[in-house]
């Protein structure tokens, strides 16, 4: 290794670091892809003596273009679930035949990648363990295995919440072995042409805004219910996301297609430019999400100017801090109670909203996340 210690900033000078982006091939790359995406692109400028060094499996074609890895992509020879088992019960394809020798190996999703160097990883939640009938039978058997990797092999865990944080703490991770940091937002673009953008994607007058992977937790199924108790005195509900699995209230709003064109309108996976101007036009966003391991989408909202509905009493309350409506996710009277202040409260929640999200950036998650480095090193 060619890493020098500054003794006056306290720098680990000259870092290489394996960096895992498999997720960004993933069916839906989700949250987890884009923190390390983002955390990525503002290592470049926050920390340039640290060489981020990426690796995924020998994935064929690109990632979409809101998935596209900033950095070059080192290839090991297997992917996907492959590639995961491979790494859990073999501790083989190391990284190095990709990357070459490296001081560290950051895994930036739960999923250990195998290697000789010391190890840190991002651990977003731990929704597998109190929500287990959430998953499927071979998600929560890859987590669990990877999370008992972890407990020995990880030198630190990054956690993306306090949250979480407390929740690995009652798996079994020392307190020293836990760090906190949290993530940050970047303003969705804004398309110049929103109405056009609005038009093409059949979206007119007002409208209510979810934004997430349609999966249980999400708890999308509870928002339609109580939206439908406040009927046409509240804009129908824009739902923004790629299907995820396992709701079977879900699948039923879905195929009801009166529901879909008087209630709420499904648009799937929309690209970045469209978001920023879906974002930017709703009336309020509503995310009453059960569990998240950080909440993106409630920055994203509110650097955008829109009024913001969440639960309470998980990391969603963590980010949106006093700058959002708070409701009880499995009351279908507080959601909806929720979501009618939201929208009387509008201008003030915005104010606020601005001011939150402004607290929250990618490049102190980076600075945070290379000290981490520094002091692993």
């Amino acid at each position: 290794m060619f890493t020098r210690y500054e003794a006056k900033t306290g720098r680990i000078e000259g870092v290489r670091v394996a960096y895992s982006l498999e997720q960004c091939w993933h069916r839906v790359p989700g949250g987890t892809a884009t923190s390390a995406i983002e955390i990525a692109k503002a290592m470049s400028v926050a920390r340039p003596d640290v060489q981020l060094i990426g690796v995924a499996g020998n994935n064929k074609g690109e990632p979409s273009t809101s998935y596209a890895p900033p950095i070059k992509v080192q290839q090991l020879a297997l992917h996907g679930a492959a590639l995961y088992e491979a790494s859990l019960r073999l501790r083989a394809p190391r990284v190095e035949r990709a990357t070459g020798e490296v001081d560290l190996l950051h895994c930036t999703s739960i999923i250990p990648f195998a290697s000789r160097a010391k190890m840190v990883a991002t651990v977003h939640d731990l929704a597998f363990l109190k929500y287990p009938e959430f998953f499927s039978r071979r998600g929560n058997s890859v987590f669990r295995r990877s999370l008992k990797v972890l407990l020995k092999r990880a030198e630190i865990l990054l956690c993306s919440s306090q949250a979480t944080l407390s929740d690995c703490l009652e798996f079994g991770f020392s307190a020293d072995r836990l760090c906190h940091v949290p993530l940050g937002v970047n303003a969705p673009v804004v398309a110049p042409n929103a109405a056009q953008v609005l038009d093409r994607l059949n979206v007119s007058g007002e409208y209510l805004l979810f934004v997430g992977t349609l999966e249980p937790r999400k708890n999308l199924s509870r928002l339609v219910a109580a939206l439908e108790t406040l009927g046409d005195s509240v804009p129908q509900l824009v739902v923004v996301g790629a299907t995820g699995w396992g709701d079977i209230k879900l699948d039923s709003i879905i195929n009801n297609k009166l529901k879909i064109s008087t209630h709420v309108k499904f648009l799937g996976f929309v690209e970045a430019s469209d978001l920023g101007v879906l974002y930017s036009n709703a009336s309020a966003f509503c995310y009453p999400s059960l569990m998240e391991g950080f909440g993106l989408p409630i920055l994203e909202a509110m650097s955008c100017g829109v009024p913001v509905v969440t639960s309470h009493g998980s990391s969603t309350q963590e980010v949106a801090g006093d700058a959002a409506v708070l409701v009880d996710p499995i009351d279908l009277s507080s959601i909806a109670n929720g979501v009618v202040t939201a929208l009387s409260q509008k201008n003030t929640l915005i104010e606020l909203g601005y001011k939150r999200a402004a607290e929250m950036t990618w490049h102190q998650t980076a600075l945070r996340t290379a000290s981490i480095y520094d002091q692993v090193i």
